[in-house]
């Protein structure tokens, strides 16, 4: 017996070599070709696009700070809002739905024990906060004017006569010293 170790080979035929071959060097050749062309491929504008234009340039090297963003002069003179913008900014959260046993707006039976402590009693909560409510609403950008206006506007929508408080003047600027 002879201790020769017969293996058998899955290529049989000279096709099949070939074939083997063949497939040795192209597979990786393929490979490599998709693998630069993926690599390489850049997002090309096609003919008749207006991705060039200057408006389409200019929308994207425009500067992310300029979207939605407004900028204020911090030495301008603060522009009051009025009671209804103060409402809707900062109000209406908890007086709109009676959170944390807010009054509602128009409600008269619910405002109107506080309509009886008086203007200056209310403005006075709305400034300095009571309860569950915040100092200004939680907003303490607000002016007092600005938290006395909605005071008016809540109160008077639940059937009290407050007049519209008086804005103060502002103040003189100093002489310079001489």
């Amino acid at each position: 017996m002879s201790d020769a170790h017969h293996e058998e080979s899955a290529i049989k035929t000279p096709k099949q070599l070939i074939m083997a071959i063949l497939a040795g060097f192209l597979v990786p050749i393929i490979c490599i070709v998709l693998l630069v062309l993926y690599v390489t491929n850049d997002k090309t504008i096609g003919a008749g696009s207006d991705g060039l234009s200057p408006e389409a340039v200019s929308a994207r090297v425009k500067p992310v700070a300029d979207e939605g963003f407004t900028l204020k002069d911090v030495n301008a003179p603060k522009v009051l809002k009025t009671g209804e913008e103060v409402y809707k900014m900062a109000c209406a959260a908890c007086h709109a739905t009676g959170a944390a046993g807010a009054p509602k707006f128009g409600d008269a039976g619910a405002w109107g024990p506080r309509i009886a402590q008086g203007y200056e009693t209310l403005a006075k909560h709305a400034i300095q906060g009571i309860r569950a409510m915040p100092a200004k609403g939680g907003n303490p950008d607000l002016d007092d004017v600005e938290v006395e206006r909605v005071v008016v506007l809540l109160a008077n929508s639940a059937g009290a006569k407050f007049a519209e408080p008086k804005v103060p003047a502002p103040a003189a600027a100093p002489a310079a010293a001489k």
